[in-house]
């Protein structure tokens, strides 16, 4: 008898097979004569790996293998010693030679097609990933590929030239650990089901605002509709906003442009409507910036602007606190005169931001002294109060953003609509938060040249689009057919998320016995969640009795 796990892997597996993934990837890169498993089937077996949530590095490779069922979740033959670190890395050298951005997109593409996925708007964003050691470029700069003529192969006869390698190195940590190396992955999802569609990694120090808007325009030259770009304010600059004249966006404004400060600080209560997104009011206006005529919609929330307002309140405290501190040491010193004294005062009250010098008195101190002469010296003491005006203007701002849009009418993009794609921009933050989870498999990032780090970094962007696509089916079929299945907690819900449904699929094994496969553990609320997925996952499991 030989006993393997399958579990959630069949789930995993059902969707790389209805994307189409393994016949993408051996189509784009090609296979050699004589291997023993294809570029495809490896990458679906690190999708696997991925997916299973076990934490294997990737030299642990044919060890993770040789307790589920390889075979029948890879492909026939496959066996786990031939799913080494060497053959890994090959495969991703190859796929970094013919382009990382590309395979992803195509692969992307056609899944969304294949699984309907609207593309009408589309999230922009991007976070860095840290590393561990040093990384030095691998691959030669030029590549000789093998080029088939008939049934033989000729070596050397296609030069490629190898793509520029990613540069390993300090930045903006968005993970607050500025003492370790990183690399930046930007990332585009659909609005609809958070589907990852385009994923490209950069070196660890470049700023977003450099090139937000360049690969919008790339991004949009892919697509087959219009999608509505969305992305936080590294987009709003000048030159990307020139650079999107064709598109269709939606930012945020950033504060340091002086007519949008000004704007949130100034604008009236009176002027804001209720939004039909509970929690939100909002005021509409047009303006101009860069040359491109916008839509600008300050936002009110209530719960940010209570937060806001407490933190104000124990900033003015805070603040007070200080300044009579200040006072009391100025009050000590003794000047020449009574304008140094004054000018004194000015200079520290100009540090107040939230106070102002209510009095002030100068006293003047005459000293006798046997051993010197008279001398004559001024003191000065002052009371503080707060300066309502700028105080004013901080509680008025209190909860307040701006976006922007250059799509002008509201028939084609509403109010609310805007308010709605920009919160949807938490797609992306949660696709970094995947890519970030302990338990996947790339936490801790090790391999020694910039140029796995990426191919390895296209593989993790293959393991959120598969991961999204099996949560929006199970998600949509739930809700077309108005059924539930019972979360964590016991309770009924039509939104659960996949990796509760991994849970759900723990301990089920492919059973040899005499010749003949079965499949164990297998019970009627499993048959049940299966049927809400594609075809293609219904035969790894399909020995269920």
């Amino acid at each position: 008898m030989e006993i393997q796990n399958i579990d959630h892997l069949g789930i995993v597996a059902g969707i790389i097979d209805a994307i189409g993934i393994v016949e993408i990837i051996n189509e784009l890169i090609g296979q050699e004569k004589g291997e023993k498993v294809s570029p495809g089937h490896v990458v679906k077996a690190m999708i696997l790996n991925g997916l299973g949530f076990v934490s294997k590095p990737l030299y642990m490779f044919p060890k993770y293998f040789e307790t589920i069922a390889c075979e029948h979740l890879i492909g026939a033959r496959v066996k786990p010693e031939y799913l080494n670190d060497d053959k890994l890395g090959r495969v991703m050298d190859k796929l970094f030679i013919k382009g990382l951005n590309t395979i992803f997109l195509i692969i992307a593409l056609k899944a969304a097609k294949k699984f309907g996925v609207s593309l009408s708007s589309s999230h922009l964003d991007s976070s860095s990933m840290h590393v561990h050691g040093q990384y030095n470029t691998r691959l030669p700069e030029v590549i000789f590929e093998n080029k088939q003529v008939g049934n033989t192969q000729e070596s050397e006869e296609l030069v490629v030239k190898s793509p520029k390698e990613i540069s390993i190195t300090y930045g903006y940590s968005r993970d607050h650990r500025p003492d370790l190396k990183q690399f930046i992955i930007e990332l585009i999802c659909s609005g609809d089901g958070d589907i990852p569609i385009f994923l490209k990694l950069a070196s660890g120090n470049q700023a977003d605002s450099s090139c937000f808007g360049q690969i919008a325009v790339e991004y949009q030259k892919q697509l087959e509709v219009n999608s509505l770009i969305v992305a936080d304010s590294a987009l709003y600059t000048e030159s990307n906003l020139k650079l999107m004249l064709d598109l269709r966006w939606l930012c945020r404004v950033p504060l340091s442009i002086k007519s949008a400060q000004s704007l949130i600080s100034t604008l009236p209560e009176s002027e804001f409507i209720d939004s039909q997104i509970q929690g939100y009011k909002f005021a509409s206006k047009t303006g101009n910036y860069a040359g491109i005529e916008q839509r600008w919609l300050v936002v009110q929330s209530q719960e940010r602007r209570e937060s806001d307002l407490r933190k104000l309140s124990q900033r003015i405290i805070k603040a007070e606190s200080k300044a009579v501190l200040e006072l009391k040491k100025l009050s000590q010193d003794k000047f020449a005169c009574e304008a140094d004294a004054v000018q004194a005062l000015s200079k520290l009250s100009k540090q107040f931001k939230y106070h102002q010098i209510q009095e002030s008195k100068v006293t003047e101190i005459t000293s006798n002294r046997k051993d010197n002469p008279t001398r004559t010296s001024y003191q000065i003491s002052a009371t503080v109060s707060k300066n309502e005006s700028k105080i004013n203007t901080e509680i008025l701002s209190a909860g307040r953003f701006i976006i922007a849009t250059n799509v002008l009418k509201i028939s084609e993009l509403s109010d609310d609509s805007m308010l709605s794609e920009y919160k949807a921009q938490h797609s992306c933050e949660r696709g970094f938060a995947f890519l970030k989870d302990p338990l996947f498999f790339a936490d801790s990032i090790f391999l020694k040249s910039p140029e796995r780090i990426e191919s390895l970094g296209m593989i993790m962007g293959l393991c959120l689009l598969v991961y999204t696509l099996a949560q929006r089916q199970i998600r949509a079929a739930l809700q077309e057919s108005k059924s539930t299945i019972k979360n964590q907690l016991g309770k009924p819900t039509d939104r659960p998320t996949l990796r509760w449904i991994f849970q759900c699929f723990e301990s089920i094994h492919l059973v040899k016995f005499n010749n003949e496969k079965h499949i164990s553990n297998w019970n009627p609320e499993r048959d049940f969640i299966l049927n809400l997925l594609p075809d293609d996952c219904l035969i790894y499991y399909q020995l269920a009795t």
